[in-house]
């Protein structure tokens, strides 16, 4: 089991810049307008509306652009008439001076997490072949209980066109692995493969890559789940697979991504678009 485990999206949070560069924590102070009717979450993307923050209309993608990432915000208590500093904009503040603290840079690094819809909650798996695609941005919105947002990129939408994000990396510390024993299939070209060992209940998400295990390391097969499966037998389970290039044989691994790291594309970011 991966540590820590990913049981939600979280928003979008920014890590590093391209090209190994720092994120030192640089943000841009940003006005929302007076009484701004609608929440603002910690790591949702957000644009400019008459020069006044407002959150990007989902998904973020070429056509949905966004000036960056919010980060949290400060106003004047119309009650306490205190300066308050909060993780996230409740909505309909009725102070004059809100200011959104914005991660704009349009190289910035995001990790996010990943979900099996645009409009799910569960938490689905990137494949490696996603690697340098567009993922396509997700639908949810955040949490008041926690302050958080709930963006991420949606696991079935790779080189999505016009997709809000391009994949950098997957995360290895989040990463789930199983052991199983290949029974039958898995040839090269097959898109099925029968596998053997797995736990009953156990679900494997569209995006978990298979591997084999090779003196001790793992070698990609090329293939990918292309439907998700819950393993409901102690036998043998049939896995729905993308076209394998390098036989499936042996012991092998499932990998699960739940989290990945993604730039906004260009021309997703407003800073970008012409």
């Amino acid at each position: 089991m991966a540590y820590p485990t990913v049981d939600a999206a979280y928003g979008y949070k920014p890590v590093n810049l391209i090209g190994g560069q720092v994120f030192a924590g640089s943000t841009r102070n940003l006005p929302v307008q007076y009484n701004y009717g609608t929440a603002l979450y910690f790591g949702d993307a957000v644009t400019l509306s008459a020069g006044y923050v407002v959150i990007a209309t989902y998904p973020v993608s070429t056509t949905n652009t966004t000036v960056g990432v919010f980060l949290g915000c400060y106003y004047t208590n119309p009650t306490t008439k205190q300066r308050q500093y909060s993780q996230y904009y409740p909505g309909s503040v009725t102070a004059g001076d809100i200011t959104a603290i914005v991660g704009d840079d349009p190289d910035v690094v995001i990790r996010c997490a990943v979900t099996t819809g645009a409009s799910a909650t569960t938490i689905g798996s990137a494949s490696s072949i996603l690697v340098g695609q567009n993922m396509a941005g997700n639908t949810l919105t955040g949490s008041a209980s926690t302050g958080n947002g709930a963006g991420a990129v949606v696991a079935a939408s790779a080189n999505t066109s016009g997709g809000g994000f391009r994949v950098l990396n997957l995360v290895p510390d989040t990463q789930i692995s199983t052991s199983c024993t290949y029974v039958s299939g898995g040839a090269a070209s097959a898109t099925s493969v029968v596998v053997s060992g797995l736990t009953v209940g156990q679900v494997l998400p569209v995006g978990t890559d298979v591997y084999n295990l090779v003196n001790g390391q793992l070698q990609f097969t090329g293939s990918t789940l292309s439907s998700a499966s819950t393993v409901t037998t102690t036998g043998s389970t049939t896995l729905t697979i993308t076209s394998v290039t390098t036989a499936v044989a042996g012991t092998v691994v499932l990998v699960q991504s739940p989290e990945v790291l993604v730039k906004f594309n260009f021309g997703a970011h407003r800073y970008y678009v012409a």
